[in-house]
């Protein structure tokens, strides 16, 4: 039986779990989603949105992240500040400026604050592109106006003028809608004022989550070009308000908080992972 160490942060309620990528040096590569469902499960595993590896890259990081379903996106912007809180804990990189490679490239934060083991960062996510600004889709029966656009991953900002109570059934049909082959993210959001959007979200391969570091520099992003807000944006989650201003770049502050650590027991004969 192996057992696999693993560190739990969470950014704004969005949880992962993070490993040094040397720890599963010996686990075939095919074998790492079905390892990542295992780990992820929230009654028989861990329990987390996600599991990220994490190396050491010069005097940097780098990052590989599996969703809860074993697939595996470009980005996570709540996973990659708990990367770099986790980096900062281990003595592997230093502040304030930490520089992580991911699969939608490099990413470079800054931390703003340390209290213990809670940590507040802002990101530079990079310049979002736009695909389609004034989308009309068809989910659940109505039609609901959206922004498609892509900020390392792609994201479908719904707008809305009140949350409809069937909006996690909406999301999921947006997730999967015909423009996007490899699926979406989805956020949908409602103005409160001209710097003020609250927002849910709907993320592929994991679901409902509570916050989102992608989603909220989407939906913000999404915001300011249709006029419904004005930068910089606060945009408020089911798990608190992050920060997104858009200058030379998108910058996202958001915290990232270290929950606790321990061993994951493989069990081979009865892993969905085929050894």
């Amino acid at each position: 039986m192996k057992s696999i160490p693993w560190t739990k942060l969470h950014g704004a309620e969005n949880d992962f779990l993070l490993t040094w990528a040397r720890e599963v040096d010996d686990i075939p590569d095919a074998q790492l989603p079905a390892m990542a469902r295992d780990l992820c499960a929230r009654t028989t595993g861990i329990g987390a949105d996600g599991w990220m590896l994490v190396e050491q890259l010069n005097a940097g990081l780098k990052t590989r992240l599996f969703n809860s379903d074993g697939s595996e996106p470009e980005i996570s912007g709540n996973g990659t500040r708990c990367a770099a809180a986790f980096g900062i804990a281990a003595g592997v990189v230093s502040p304030p400026e930490i520089e992580i490679t991911t699969a939608a490239g490099r990413k470079v934060l800054r931390l703003l604050s340390r209290e213990g083991k809670r940590f507040l960062f802002e990101m530079n996510m990079g310049m979002p592109r736009t695909e389609e600004l004034w989308a009309v889709m068809d989910l659940a029966g109505r039609k609901f106006h959206s922004t498609l656009l892509n900020v390392g991953n792609p994201q479908c900002a719904i707008f809305v003028d009140d949350l409809p109570g069937d909006w996690r059934a909406v999301a999921q049909e947006a997730e999967g809608d015909r423009r996007f082959p490899n699926r979406s993210n989805v956020s949908i959001s409602r103005s409160i004022d001209r710097h003020t959007i609250e927002t849910v979200f709907y993320e592929r391969g994991a679901g409902e989550t509570r916050s989102s570091g992608t989603g909220s520099t989407g939906a913000a992003v999404a915001a300011i070009l249709r006029g419904v807000a004005d930068n910089p944006v606060e945009v408020k989650t089911p798990a608190g308000s992050m920060t997104v201003r858009w200058d030379n770049g998108v910058y996202l502050t958001g915290p990232a908080e270290i929950i606790g650590e321990g061993r994951y027991f493989v069990d081979f004969a009865n892993s969905r992972a085929e050894f």
